[in-house]
């Protein structure tokens, strides 16, 4: 089944601000709130939808990513990570103003009779890495196994921090919730504000033993192999993201993402720009006079290219379909060669003498017909 788009969910236009987008999905949310209709798949579902597309269109970068690219640009950054309403509490808790389901002082308290308590999760750090392509991966899409320096659960004490069950005990100054509710006397009445508990640092729990493998803190640095798959037809300086693929954070949370810079390796003759590849092809003037057959490379290989007798410097030769198919779309773009025309700059005095003779031949002066004048006229349009 075929996704919905984004800004329908929402029911947002495309030239919507941030935080219009951002009030549009919190009435989503709220009207479809697992607690507030418990047991319906059906709202579960409008609930994920919502927060997939809220994560697509809230961040500025990604909402440029899906406007030119559609749900293909998104490449799993845009909330196809939320396999559960849990998922999608530890990420956009902030915009509800304090534990979006989390503890005291969430808006939605009052709305659904006290939340669905314990402490928000902690979302790890993202990881940055650039990868190198070439011309060809770019073209064709190409599978990658890389290695990726990442903080990985602890395998000790599997991400506890605690060195065994017994040494880890429930706070008793927040009760386990991790946060702690403050009231304040204000002209305006008592205001209820939450904060992290300062006593186990928004943890819910205190460690009286801490794991000796990663010093309490429930991650270790690994070096892991990490498959990644990249579609045909993206850009140099694209960057696509990876769910879950990142750091985790200390002592409990979800990981992070892998975000990853797409970079293209210089090609030795060819030059990309678009859809369109360009290729500079340098011939001798004998050739253009008489014409001839070369080689020329492409991105599968090299072709042979024929050179019609009397090829102007200048002209561009065009190989159709011998380009790159932008991502997500359907039309492969053409191989331009433009045809540059050799001088000798040192001549022998048989040489000299030949193109004396040469010289006096009317076929050797100038004189562009109509045909001529419209094809240099072509050219300027082209670098115009």
């Amino acid at each position: 089944m075929s996704k919905r788009d984004y800004y329908e969910v929402l029911g947002v236009s495309r030239n919507s601000s941030t935080e219009e987008i951002k009030k549009a999905y919190r009435k989503i949310a709220i009207k479809y709130h697992p607690d507030k209709n418990p047991g319906d798949a059906a709202a579960e579902d409008k609930f994920k939808e919502a927060a997939e597309a809220y994560d697509a269109l809230g961040n500025p970068d990604k909402k440029a990513r899906y406007d030119r690219f559609g749900h293909q640009g998104m490449n799993g950054s845009g909330g196809g990570g939320f396999q559960s309403a849990d998922d999608i509490f530890s990420h956009f808790g902030d915009i509800f103003g304090g534990g979006f389901g989390g503890g005291g002082g969430s808006p939605f308290d009052d709305i659904f009779g006290g939340g669905r308590g314990g402490q928000r999760q902690k979302k790890g750090s993202s990881v940055r890495i650039k990868l190198k392509l070439t011309l060809q991966e770019i073209a064709h899409g190409v599978e990658k196994k890389i290695k990726v320096k990442r903080q990985v659960l602890c395998e000790t004490c599997d991400g506890s921090g605690a060195k065994d069950a017994s040494s880890k005990q429930t706070c008793k100054q927040c009760n386990g919730n991790g946060q702690v509710r403050r009231v304040t006397n204000t002209m305006l009445g008592q205001m209820v504000t939450t904060a992290a508990c300062p006593s186990c640092n928004g943890q819910g729990t205190i460690i009286t033993s801490p794991c000796g493998a990663c010093s309490g803190e429930g991650v270790q640095m690994k070096e892991e192999v990490t498959e990644i798959k990249l579609p045909a037809g993206i850009e140099n300086g694209m960057q696509l993201s990876m769910a879950g693929k990142g750091n985790y954070p200390p002592r409990g949370g979800v990981a992070g993402d892998l975000l990853i810079l797409i970079e293209e390796e210089e090609h030795k003759y060819l030059k990309r720009e678009g859809k369109n590849v360009h290729y500079d092809l340098c011939i001798s003037f004998p050739d253009a006079v008489l014409g001839t057959t070369v080689e020329v490379p492409t991105i599968d290989g090299s072709v042979k290219v024929p050179i019609e007798a009397g090829t102007q410097g200048g002209k561009i030769l065009r190989l159709r379909g011998k380009g790159i198919r932008p991502y997500n779309t359907y039309e492969t773009g053409d191989q331009l060669i433009h045809v540059n025309v050799w001088i000798p700059q040192k001549l022998s005095k048989d040489e000299r003498k030949e193109m004396e003779k040469l010289k006096a031949s009317e076929n050797f002066a100038p004189d562009l017909d109509k045909q001529d004048r419209s094809f240099f006229d072509k050219v300027k349009e082209f670098f115009h």
